[in-house]
């Protein structure tokens, strides 16, 4: 299609991850190293999915889709999206890519791209990409300050940096596919 869109990966998108997992080299080494370094990760769940939240509603931009019709903030949707980041991150931390994994991606960035959102509409693909940034960054900050070595914290910090590109890449195919279309 001449506007970048194209039909659902259906069955092929476990090939997919595959191929895209070999060319950023994402092995089982740097699979182990997620898995060795979840637990770190993992005990700062809260600080780090309040603190991507806080982020988001300091812009304009993400803020509107996080506020009720008088500008403040709605805080139940807030923490269900908190609650939902934590579930993402808990499970990107056993490091498992299978087609479960790759189809629920698939389907976030679905839900992302094609739903509307209070006062926001559709997310953007770049905030999708800004708040990845986000959490690689404080993935980064955390492996550093807590991981033994540095040289540990820098095999941590490449492997989830791969991993969540990896999952940035499936989330973003969903923003390719072109809407349902109307029931009749």
């Amino acid at each position: 299609m001449s506007d970048g869109r194209r039909g659902p990966p259906g069955p092929e998108l476990p090939r997919i991850v595959g191929d895209m997992m070999a060319f950023v080299g994402l092995g089982e080494a740097e699979l182990d190293a997620v898995r060795r370094s979840a637990p770190v990760v993992l005990r700062h769940e809260a600080a780090l999915t309040a603190a991507v939240y806080e982020h988001l509603l300091s812009f304009p931009e993400s803020a509107r889709f996080f506020v009720l019709e008088d500008g403040a903030p709605d805080l139940p949707r807030i923490e269900r999206r908190k609650a939902s980041l934590g579930r993402w991150l808990r499970d990107t931390a056993t490091a498992v890519m299978d087609a479960e994994r790759a189809y629920s991606l698939l389907a976030m960035g679905i839900s992302h791209s094609h739903r509307t959102w209070g006062l926001g509409g559709q997310v953007p693909a770049e905030l999708m990409v800004g708040s990845m940034s986000l959490v690689q960054a404080a993935l980064t900050r955390i492996l550093h300050a807590e991981l033994p070595t540095p040289a540990e914290a820098l095999e941590a910090s490449i492997a989830w940096n791969k991993l969540l590109l990896v999952h940035l890449n499936v989330i973003l195919m969903g923003y390719f596919l072109p809407p349902p279309s109307p029931r009749t």
